[in-house]
């Protein structure tokens, strides 16, 4: 049986002078005499791709494009590889034609069609129908080929959620499946896997222990742990938390990638207005200081780069963290440990003692942490922190609940920084569209002057066919004047506080989405999934 090749490929082989070009381009492609296919828009034939084995399909990231006859069309990553065409050929019994395809969508319709470990799975089973036949011997070479495909079905899973810059992996047992999801930019996605990836479940969560120094033996209560790995040329911090659940326990890892990082306030795109009053606020010699907003809003991220600002060998920093996601230079950075007792009012209250100028604390969770902050920012220290309310305004009414006296609220807050993040327009296939065929909500309005023009997503190759790329935070910013100190000395409501405030000139999260929606960054639609109408 032959191969339909072109003899210019084959007979000469890699030019020299074609050495620099990439190998999925479509100049590679018409120097090895190989038509080149596009494959963003295409769609693979089910009955196809069955007639091949995945794992060398993953192997070699060749991709089966359509039959004609006993003659199939096959994109390559590497036209290099012919050798991976007499393997198919051999196990297909079909004459294979070679073209050239990008590597990264060859993948996305393996990924796509097989799940996410496609190959790897099917590498397991074939282990295991092995190893049911063999003698005892045998059976341990078995047993070592499936932990190093256990090794790398972990390892592709991890590499996957970098190539799709997911910021946490979920892995979630059910009755007969194993389900997997990425968040990306906020958002959950459920991710295609074989059927038969809950048979290895175990054995996946079992590494994921081990990778962690976990206890693999205990699996009835919850465990933290993480490692460091290295994928596709970046390191990454991986923290993971092990629960158990009905059906076996569910595994979430944050992915932390340190050289992605932006902790300076420009960085982070907040916005020159806010950027300006908050940086005076944080250069204050004492006081408290909160950012507000949800898990995943940002807040810690937004605490790192404020203390980058103003780190100095002048200044000593002492951070109280649970856990510590990125190590600062110039500062000192304590983790939290509750089983031996150190806890955050502890080690405030500890950490007094070391002659602070600037203090980090993790998070407000009780009276006991509110107390020790407030004392500290009386004692003349900079205190910053982060709290879980829904606006600005609602930090002071929270403090006061958890049991801190009004006048000690309203002598030592300074400022509060509530911020959300939304997802940002990809840039490469956003649309405009009509201001016609938005609804635009009544508290959204438009600047006098020219015609606007608002995008809406669209999806292509670069953002997952999503139409979002990356995130970007909206703020709202909360500074205490003498009106804001009497409304909470006197035992104003939250309403009460919010309306002085607006006054005084505060602009809410939605006024600054809105301004995002008219930058071209986002939609309005985002700005409302994550920030409610002062209306409401």
């Amino acid at each position: 049986m032959t191969i339909k090749t072109t003899p210019n490929a084959l007979q000469t082989g890699w030019p020299i002078a074609a050495e620099a070009l990439d190998i999925c381009s479509t100049e590679a492609a018409r120097v090895w005499g190989l038509d080149y296919v596009e494959l963003s828009e295409f769609t693979p034939e089910v009955e196809l791709l069955a007639c091949f084995p995945a794992p060398a399909l993953f192997r070699h990231a060749v991709l089966p494009l359509t039959r004609s006859g006993d003659r199939v069309r096959i994109a390559l990553s590497d036209p290099r590889n012919f050798g991976v065409l007499e393997e198919l050929t051999a196990f297909s019994g079909v004459l294979l034609e070679p073209v050239l395809a990008n590597r990264t969508q060859i993948e996305r319709h393996l990924r796509a069609h097989f799940g996410v470990g496609g190959g790897t799975v099917q590498d397991l089973l074939a282990s295991e129908d092995n190893a049911g036949e063999s003698q005892p011997t045998t059976n341990q070479i078995a047993d070592a080929e499936e932990t190093a495909s256990v090794i790398k079905l972990v390892n592709e899973l991890l590499s996957d959620a970098v190539r799709q810059e997911a910021s946490d992996i979920h892995l979630e047992p059910d009755a007969m499946r194993m389900v997997v999801r990425f968040r990306v930019d906020g958002v959950l996605h459920p991710q295609a896997t074989p059927a038969e990836l809950h048979r290895f479940r175990a054995a996946m969560i079992s590494r994921l222990k081990i990778m962690a120094r976990l206890n693999i033996a205990e699996k009835r209560i919850a465990q933290d742990g993480g490692f460091r790995i290295h994928v596709q040329q970046r390191e990454l911090d991986v923290r993971v938390s092990v629960i158990p659940m009905q059906h076996g326990e569910g595994v979430v890892m944050r992915l932390l990638d340190k050289s992605r990082l932006q902790l300076t306030l420009p960085g982070l795109s907040v916005p020159t207005h806010i950027q300006s009053a908050w940086s005076k606020l944080i250069h204050q010699p004492h006081g408290m200081l909160l950012v507000t907003g949800p898990t995943g809003s940002g807040k810690t991220t937004t605490l790192y780069a404020s203390i980058q600002e103003i780190n100095s060998d002048d200044k000593k920093i002492i951070t109280i963290e649970d856990p510590i996601e990125y190590t600062l230079r110039g500062t000192n950075q304590i983790q939290v440990h509750t089983k031996v007792g150190l806890t955050f009012a502890s080690g405030l209250r500890s950490v007094l003692r070391h002659d602070p100028d600037v203090i980090l604390i993790g998070e407000v969770r009780d009276q006991d942490t509110a107390s020790a902050c407030i004392q500290a920012s009386l004692t003349g220290h900079l205190v910053l922190s982060t709290l879980h309310t829904n606006d600005a305004v609602g930090a002071y009414t929270r403090l006061v609940d958890m049991g801190v006296e009004r006048f000690l609220v309203s002598s030592t807050v300074h400022g509060v920084l509530a911020q959300r993040l939304v997802r940002r327009l990809c840039m490469h296939c956003k649309v405009p569209q009509s201001v016609d065929q938005v609804t635009i909500p009544s508290d959204f309005c438009f600047p006098e002057g020219a015609g606007h023009t608002l995008f809406r997503a669209q999806g292509c190759r670069l953002c997952n066919h999503t139409g979002f790329r990356g995130r970007v935070g909206i703020f709202e910013l909360l500074q205490s004047s003498s009106e804001i100190r009497r409304l909470v000395l006197a035992g104003a409501s939250h309403d009460a506080l919010r309306t002085a405030a607006l006054a005084q000139g505060m602009s809410t999260l939605r006024q600054s989405g809105w301004q995002r929606v008219l930058a071209g960054e986002t939609t309005i639609e985002e700005v409302l999934r994550v920030a409610t109408s002062e209306l409401d």
